[in-house]
């Protein structure tokens, strides 16, 4: 079974845990609004495209109410359980395009209810899906690091630099790679260290969003 796969057991199995109004890390989303995303994303390509495309945004807006309003949370829990159906271009390319959208969803679920002031530890990876991280990571930062006002580099603990992006002074960020991924896409809290000009520090902070 892919990482893909098992991230995705893994989410649901969240998901029906915490019930369809837990809190996420996305902003005004709870659990069920989270999982009518993902089922738009993967079973309804007309609207799937705005999640990207803003001008399109609108439309995919109004079919993902209608998803989370009229259908049951169970039901849009086993259909992404199911994985991409086969009319699906997300089938063919499930184990690269969905690994980060699992993981990342997962953990906007795991962490939406969060205390970041309290002695809170995020969940062990496995090393199969931190390597298995590494290429999501090194694909969605070059895009959301590219106009920070700083030269990103995001580095291991073990001192391995993944990738960097940005232009100006230098801001190194430590972390896993799970932790390196969430930071590059906007989340928080993380388990990162910045080190760096404090005014530098602030701007990567404020520059760095999310898909």
């Amino acid at each position: 079974m892919s990482q893909a796969r098992v991230e995705r057991a893994a989410l649901v199995a969240t998901l029906r845990e915490v019930g369809p109004d837990a809190p996420t890390l996305c902003a005004g989303w709870d659990a069920r609004d989270l999982a009518a995303h993902l089922v738009v994303r993967e079973r309804r390509l007309d609207a799937a495209p705005g999640i990207m495309i803003k001008p399109l945004a609108g439309y995919t807006d109004r079919v993902q109410r209608s998803v989370t309003d009229g259908t049951d949370f169970d039901a849009l829990l086993g259909q992404i359980a199911d994985g991409p159906p086969l009319y699906s271009p997300m089938k063919l390319v499930d184990r690269w395009a969905n690994l980060a959208e699992m993981f990342i969803h997962h953990e906007d679920v795991l962490r939406g209810r969060v205390d970041p002031d309290s002695d809170w530890q995020p969940r062990v990876l496995s090393s199969s899906l931190e390597k298995s991280l590494v290429t999501p990571l090194k694909s969605m930062a070059r895009m959301t690091l590219r106009s920070v006002p700083a030269r990103v580099r995001l580095r291991t603990p073990d001192g391995v630099e993944v990738v960097g992006g940005g232009a100006g002074p230098e801001v190194v960020v430590t972390g896993r790679v799970g932790e390196l991924l969430l930071f590059a896409t906007g989340r928080s809290p993380v388990v990162v260290t910045l080190d760096g000009d404090a005014d530098a520090i602030a701007a990567v902070r404020a520059g760095v969003h999310g898909f």
